[in-house]
């Protein structure tokens, strides 16, 4: 079975930077698509970044030139790098991933029917002004 395991989060003052981490464990597939998604109480969830084994990577508008998505495929993890955060990016932060074939880091690991598949538990960023 597949788990993920985020870690990062925290609280930091606007203009800070916070890296989060997601371990993966469990998979040996050599086809994958991962990807950050965040979620604030009341309000949809966002996709945030994602990366995909075709080397596809996307970025949100709302956090392009300010996070970084990069993996290191030795340590089976996931990373988000966030510059110059802003209070609006206060938010749950999910790590997510899918195996089956036609996910993509452009639809967030995501297809018209159904999220990513795995999940990991979240990580809280706060970010005060």
């Amino acid at each position: 079975q597949v788990q993920l395991v985020e870690s990062g989060g925290g609280s930091v003052q606007s203009g800070g930077s916070l890296r989060l981490s997601c371990a993966a464990f469990g998979y040996t597939y050599s086809t994958y698509c991962m990807a950050w998604f965040r979620q604030v109480p009341g309000k949809e969830r966002e996709g945030v970044a994602g990366i995909d084994s075709d080397g596809r990577i996307s970025v949100a508008d709302s956090v392009e030139g300010r996070f970084t998505i990069s993996q290191d495929n030795a340590k089976n993890t996931l990373y988000l790098q966030m510059n110059s955060l802003k209070p609006e990016d206060t938010a749950m932060y999910y790590c997510a991933a899918d195996f089956r074939r036609g996910m993509t880091a452009y639809d967030y690991c995501s297809d018209s029917f159904s999220p990513p598949s795995f999940w990991g538990q979240g990580t809280q960023v706060t970010v005060s002004s």
